[in-house]
């Protein structure tokens, strides 16, 4: 890239700073969790919003722009059979309890923005976007196309990408700025596996277990009801008095005894980053109820392993390391308990290697447990040679002064969904944590997203120019 070049982009983004910053803030504001569906607006009014605003800028900005029926849409300029492509998403996580900042308020406290998305992943994609402008500005004439993608439906199913994939073109090269610096060059599969098993009934009757939002977000409050027979009532109130968990709290209404767990919300692929509520109610049973009822609640508690030996699927590769195993969603319907799983395997296993294996440890188990895969995503694996991969390292490197390895992860972006993509960084440290209570990143952070960005893009196009 020229010095010249890149420095009329430099000047232009450092120029809109304040643009970017008010137009994240906007979007921000803007509470788009997945709600019931309307009329072009399959993932609720919130996403259509947040998706509008991201539409208009672009049109305001002279750029072509195409709505995809709300399911996701994109901006774009620039001539040529040749296109890189930079896929955001607009959709978040609920928000759940413990905010100290008004999760949809994008207050600035100090350096740092507050809101849900700021990190995950309005911040970055608005980065994106402003690093679009800017070469439609500085240089719109390099013979290839740039698209901008805002997609609504990345964090609870894929269905705005998939959207997209059934009518439009995959691009030369793309990138999902949703992930680690440089960028991640392999992705584990992701699963969703639903395990479903009787209520218990004996001296003790599980009468419900009910917590999670998301499959893939540790579960922060859980709730449970035990009915208790007299055989096992004196039992139970001595083993009350030995209970050691302060995040456990234990009361009785008549027989039931009413049981709440508090624990602490992390993104289901790191979920030893969090503290599973569920975790712990499912402990504090195994924990009081009588011998008769034990191994029930052994086994229904094991399943919780974080590294997934509870449901048999334990493992690791080289590239990806050890799988993970979130209980995402716990509930009670009539009879039967239903528990969500949300696993990330290595990307060198297969799903159905990873099904077969869980449904031979499970037919093995004293409680019959039934397995549904509800969903299953394969990795995603490029190659350290490959061109994009050593071209996002030399761009980070020049950009940044520092040299880092492309990295492994548990989390999924859209790069899994769309040929020739990998997911590259957002943010850095003291930013907070994706799906975790006071989401936040730092201004200065936004503005140094977009010049890495701007320089990604125009490397990326000039690979494109020279693989014709």
């Amino acid at each position: 890239m020229s010095d010249a070049v890149l420095n009329d982009l430099r000047a232009w983004l450092a120029a809109h700073e304040s643009d970017l910053l008010r137009d994240t803030i906007a979007m921000l504001r803007i509470p788009s969790i997945e709600d019931e569906p309307e009329p072009n607006a399959p993932f609720g009014v919130a996403n259509r919003q947040a998706l509008d605003l991201a539409l208009s800028l672009a049109s305001d900005d002279g750029m072509r722009t195409t709505d995809l029926e709300g399911y996701a849409g994109y901006a774009e300029f620039g001539e040529g059979d040749k296109m890189i492509m930079s896929l955001g998403h607009l959709d978040v996580v609920p928000v759940g309890p413990g905010w100290k900042h008004a999760p949809f308020g994008a207050e600035i406290d100090g350096e740092y923005v507050y809101a849900r998305g700021s990190v995950d992943d309005k911040g970055p994609t608005m980065a994106s976007f402003y690093a679009m402008r800017a070469l439609k500005a500085v240089c719109p004439d390099l013979g290839v196309r740039f698209r901008q993608v805002f997609g609504c439906n990345e964090e609870s199913g894929f269905k705005c990408v998939e959207r997209y994939m059934e009518t439009e073109e995959a691009p030369t090269f793309g990138v999902a700025p949703d992930s680690g610096w440089p960028l991640y060059h392999a992705e584990k599969g992701i699963a969703n596996f639903e395990i479903t098993l009787p209520r218990y009934v004996g001296e003790v009757e599980l009468l419900e277990v009910v917590g999670g939002q998301r499959p893939n977000i540790v579960i922060d409050q859980c709730v449970a009801k035990l009915r208790v027979g007299a055989s096992a009532r004196g039992h139970i109130e001595t083993a009350l008095e030995d209970q050691w968990d302060r995040n456990i709290t234990a009361t009785w209404e008549g027989k039931v005894l009413h049981i709440m767990g508090i624990g602490k919300a992390a993104h289901g692929s790191t979920p030893f980053a969090g503290d599973s509520a569920a975790i712990r109610v499912l402990r504090f049973l195994r924990e009081i109820v009588p011998l008769s009822a034990n191994r029930y609640f052994e086994e229904l508690f094991d399943t919780t392993e974080l590294g997934g030996a509870g449901i048999g699927i334990h493992g690791s590769d080289v590239p990806s390391k050890n799988l993970t195993s979130n209980l995402g969603i716990v509930t009670t319907e009539g009879d039967r308990l239903r528990l969500l799983y949300n696993i990330r395997y290595p990307v060198t296993w297969t799903g159905e290697e990873l099904t077969a294996r869980c449904r031979a440890f499970l037919a093995k188990l004293e409680t019959p447990m039934e397995l549904d895969v509800v969903r299953d995503s394969p990795p995603l694996y490029f190659p350290l040679e490959h061109p994009m991969v050593r071209t996002i390292c030399e761009v980070y490197e020049a950009e940044s002064g520092e040299r880092r390895e492309p990295g492994t992860m548990g989390g999924g972006t859209y790069a899994r969904a769309v040929p020739n993509t990998v997911s590259i960084g957002t943010g850095w440290e003291g930013d907070g944590g994706a799906h975790e209570t006071d989401e936040r990143l730092k201004v200065a952070h936004l503005a140094k997203m977009s010049q890495i960005y701007v320089h990604i893009f125009y490397r990326l196009a000039m690979l494109a120019k020279e693989s014709s």
